[in-house]
């Protein structure tokens, strides 16, 4: 019964986890990656849909990216969500595909990024704490209903070792995206 309410906990702490690390990945850290454009959403024919649906995405260099869209037609509309956008790079188009470069990060913005990442990851242990404190309070509430002390205590000691694995594995995250982060 107890192990029911931490597997579905530790359920929840993952996927914590994983916003925590889409959230990263949707960082520009001065190199170029496809997830930089999942957020990005694009009218398409009167409908809000994401970019990587309407366009094949690659990386030809470490610091630029190249949409191609698979309808030309919707090519002014990607330009125009892209620079709607707050990425801040401004689209270039030569017909068939969309180029974009990401410039080099300032020192300024890198130490900007850098508090943007501590906040997420704050954010994401937050969230498992919390889920934490939610599944120790329905613990102690089937104490009141008979489970042995025991019991309880053993189910805590599970609970507080899992949140400790997933706030370690999102202190890992932010340390190696810091480190991406502030590398020149």
């Amino acid at each position: 019964m107890l192990k029911d309410i931490i597997s579905a906990a530790e359920d929840n702490m993952k996927k914590s986890v994983e916003v925590v690390r889409k959230e990263f990945a949707s960082l520009r850290a001065g190199r170029a990656t496809p997830a930089l454009l999942d957020k990005v959403t694009v009218s398409y024919y009167g409908t809000p849909t994401p970019l990587n649906q309407l366009a094949n995405i690659s990386v030809p260099e470490p610091r630029s990216l190249v949409i191609q869209p698979w309808d030309k037609s919707a090519m002014p509309e990607i330009e125009r969500s892209i620079l709607k956008s707050d990425l801040g790079i401004t689209p270039t188009s030569d017909g068939t595909v969309i180029r974009l470069t990401i410039p080099q990060l300032t020192q300024e913005r890198r130490t900007e990024l850098v508090k943007v990442i501590k906040k997420k990851a704050e954010e994401g242990r937050v969230a498992v704490r919390n889920i934490r404190r939610d599944v120790n309070d329905s613990i102690k509430a089937k104490q009141k209903d008979g489970v042995p002390e025991d019991e309880v205590k053993r189910g805590q000691d599970d609970m507080q070792k899992i949140t400790d694995k997933f706030i370690k594995e999102i202190d890992e995250m932010l340390k190696s995206k810091e480190q991406e982060i502030l590398q020149v």
